[in-house]
């Protein structure tokens, strides 16, 4: 193996956080990577990572090399990337996460056309509500929606996220339409239980904000799951457009409290700050933010 190969290999190690982590990700036995460890550690001539029967840490000169290092494998790609007059081949495995309900809903066409466009590529998505650690569990790319709390990722904007207040037609036949935001106290209410609160902030056309707790009667982890409820006529739902855009099409759902403006959140690329974006990331970020952008399809009902 060469320097740089060695390099990459120290840098996965720090970010998976252990040796062990790191084979798992490079998919080769943990005793190679522990060898190649020690025989980097053996040609610089200084301890790199601390390590004991509990824990591993970087040393002081660690963490000068990581940061280094980093600089250095960012710099060749981009250098190969520059240098190259052959058009690049998008290949290796790209790693990356998305909410269950927006990725099952509206990246298959995506990933689709990017599979079709680049066929030596290979995908590991995982389409989950769980906030997913990046540099922990190997991955290159997520999708997030909502506000950017962790400092250590770059983003790049993808969509605008609009949500909507909706029911059933017969659902409001038998309670009436709510007019004013406090008429929601006397409706049954479905909440999307990871929401960070429990109450809906609208504002009206004077830009006056109106607060409204919520006394949820249903509970769920999924916003397909409470559109479905609503459709049957159990409450309701405030969830985002990308997830009841095709029941509000067809009428099975219709929004209220419509003269309210609703907080409009964002979709983001989410990416390693310290990592060098691949090509086969950043192409695919360019595809998914011209497919969607700040007018999606799915706000056209």
């Amino acid at each position: 193996m060469g320097q740089l190969e060695d390099m990459a290999m120290f840098v996965r190690i720090v970010e998976a956080g252990s040796i062990t982590k790191a084979a798992e990700q490079l998919n080769i036995a943990k005793s190679a990577v522990s060898r190649r460890l020690k025989e980097l550690e053996s040609r610089l001539g200084s301890q790199l990572i601390s390590r004991t029967t509990r824990q591993s840490k970087l040393t002081q000169a660690g963490e000068q090399y990581y940061q280094q290092v980093t600089n250095i494998l960012s710099a060749v790609d981009v250098i190969n990337e520059h240098a190259s007059d052959a058009p690049m081949r998008i290949e290796g495995t790209l790693k990356m996460t998305a909410p269950l309900s927006f990725g099952l809903m509206h990246l298959n066409d995506v990933i689709d056309a990017y599979a079709n466009q680049h066929p030596n590529l290979k995908f590991e998505l995982d389409f989950s509500d769980r906030r997913i650690d990046l540099i922990e569990e190997g991955y290159e790319l997520a999708i997030r929606i909502g506000e950017l709390r962790d400092s250590s990722y770059q983003a790049k904007q993808l969509a605008l996220i609009r949500c909507v207040i909706c029911a059933s037609p017969d659902y409001l036949a038998k309670t009436g339409t709510p007019e004013t935001p406090e008429d929601l106290a006397d409706h049954d209410f479905l909440q999307y239980s990871l929401g960070q609160t429990n109450s809906i902030e609208l504002m009206d056309t004077h830009g006056k904000k109106h607060r409204h707790t919520i006394d949820a009667k249903i509970k769920a982890t999924n916003g397909e799951f409470l559109v479905d409820l609503a459709v049957k006529g159990q409450g309701i739902t405030f969830v985002p457009t990308f997830i009841a855009y095709k029941r509000l099409a067809t009428g099975e759902l219709v929004p209220i409290l419509q003269q309210y403006q609703l907080p409009i959140l964002k979709a983001y690329a989410v990416y390693p700050k310290n990592r060098f974006l691949s090509q086969r990331c950043r192409y695919l970020i360019d595809l998914i933010a011209e497919q969607f952008g700040d007018h999606p399809y799915w706000d056209q009902f």
